[in-house]
């Protein structure tokens, strides 16, 4: 599925004014909406190896999972979340690593090259960022300049862990180092996350060659302004001005602000996020977190009539509701009524077991779903998430307990106030007698059948 129309992109790369020849890569693959940057390290031309390696060979492993990409884009009926994309990007990046690796171990002139690697794929409403090392993907929206990657550097590692100042580290011999990259451990991590798009979006995938000069984010936002191939040349004349000791590569990519068709698109992404953000569940949670949860959720519209989940049927899924009204009953009997920032089926989160009540949408309805597996999957990759996750859960879980037994008290209330149906009347003071019912069993087929709640 190709780029959207509205999309542009514009790319230059730069050997700089130090080095002799250029160890950067770059691939932009339209159809895919691919975007890959790379800045290969490594002595005797190896560096450049590494980093073509680096964009080949994920570029391979990206259009192999091209029907799955092209299912999520197109919103298929069945659902494909966000974390099937990132789990694509994550092993393409693995294998590749792999590859230039095992290229390295094989002859003695590569021992110890390697690579980072940024890359961007835009599918649908979405933009997906795979990354490894100290080349950069930034997103300008609205005038303000987020930098979605981390550096994996020794300067950034002791930053965050709290180990020294920026001042002492200044002082820190190879605070530069890579701590992550392409190709030089046999095994590796891999950063990935998603961002909604939205009308107006700009995006800079860079080396370190640039973004090493920015000196405020002023120096992104004036350049990339243009509609047109002058940005990044700019860019790239600022960094040689300012030095130029690196190869320097950009890539800017910019989203049509465009179309009542666009306008709606984000609002759609603004009310899913709004709607998480204000359930109980997921009230805890940050800005980032909310994002980790929308990669393992995919939207559904039910018909009016429709039957979300039916009773008596195994399940593995928990609905958001987003839009449109479901009914919740058990047999002919109506239970309650969700609407929009209402949740069904958390049961299913925790364990399998059939489902206590039937779900039908009054509505046109649309809601987010969560499978089993990817929550699973969730809570072992984000393990302050899932305390915060977990605890809500039992919270929610808590207060329906309770709710029963209120119900329950109250029906048991209501029946100890009702007149006995034989009372004290007989002249006698004896219990009228019941008639005797004869009851064949063999009218019966089989088993009585305990309904489970």
């Amino acid at each position: 599925m190709p780029l959207d129309e509205s999309i542009r992109f514009f790319a230059a790369t730069d050997v700089g004014r130090v080095r002799s020849h250029n160890e950067d890569n770059f691939l932009i693959d339209r159809r895919l909406g691919l975007f890959i940057v790379a800045d290969g390290m490594g002595g005797h031309a190896a560096g450049e190896v590494a980093s073509a390696m680096a964009v080949r060979l994920v570029h391979e492993e990206v259009k192999k999972g091209r029907a799955l990409i092209e299912a999520f884009a197109s919103g298929e009926q069945g659902g494909t979340p966000p974390r099937r994309v990132l789990q694509l990007l994550e092993q393409s990046l693995q294998r590749a690593s792999a590859r230039i690796y095992e290229t390295a171990q094989a002859d003695r002139a590569k021992r110890g090259m390697g690579t980072t690697c940024s890359v961007l794929l835009m599918a649908g409403d979405t933009s997906f960022v795979a990354h490894a090392g100290d080349s950069r993907v930034y997103l300008i929206r609205q005038g303000k300049v987020q930098q979605l990657t981390e550096d994996h550097t020794l300067h950034n590692d002791l930053l965050k862990r709290g180990l020294f100042t920026p001042e002492q580290l200044e002082r820190v011999a190879q605070r530069n180092a890579i701590t992550r990259a392409l190709g030089i451990f046999e095994q590796l991590d891999i950063d990935t996350q998603f961002v909604e798009t939205q009308p107006g979006d700009v995006f800079l995938l860079c080396s370190d060659g640039l973004h090493g000069y920015f000196e405020s984010p002023v120096d992104l936002i004036d350049p990339l302004a243009a509609d047109d191939d002058s940005g990044v040349k700019q860019l790239i004349a600022m960094a040689n001005e300012r030095g130029g000791k690196d190869n320097i590569t950009a890539i800017h990519v910019r989203v049509g602000s465009t179309g009542a068709e666009a306008e709606a698109r984000a609002r759609r992404q603004l009310h899913k996020r709004e709607t998480l953000a204000k359930m109980r569940l997921f009230s805890r949670l940050t800005s980032r977190e909310l994002r980790r949860v929308l990669e393992v959720a995919f939207l559904r519209v039910c018909k009016p009539g429709e039957a979300v989940m039916t009773e008596g049927e195994s399940g593995d899924e928990l609905f958001i509701v987003l839009a449109g009204q479901l009914r919740v009953q058990t047999g002919d009997s109506a239970l309650s009524v969700l609407g929009p920032g209402e949740h069904v089926g958390e049961m299913a989160l925790l364990r399998q077991s059939p489902r206590s009540a039937t779900v039908i949408s009054d509505t046109t309805s649309e809601m987010l779903v969560v499978k089993r597996a990817d929550f699973y999957e969730l809570l072992r990759k984000e393990p302050e998430l899932s305390v915060k996750l977990l605890w809500q859960l039992l919270g929610v879980l808590a207060d329906r307990l309770d709710q029963t037994s209120r119900d329950l008290r109250s029906a048991r209330e209501e029946g100890s106030s009702l007149e006995p149906v034989f009372g004290d009347e007989n002249a006698t003071g004896e219990r009228p007698t019941l008639p005797t019912i004869e009851i064949d069993p063999t009218q019966f087929s089989g088993p009585p059948t305990q309904r489970g709640t």
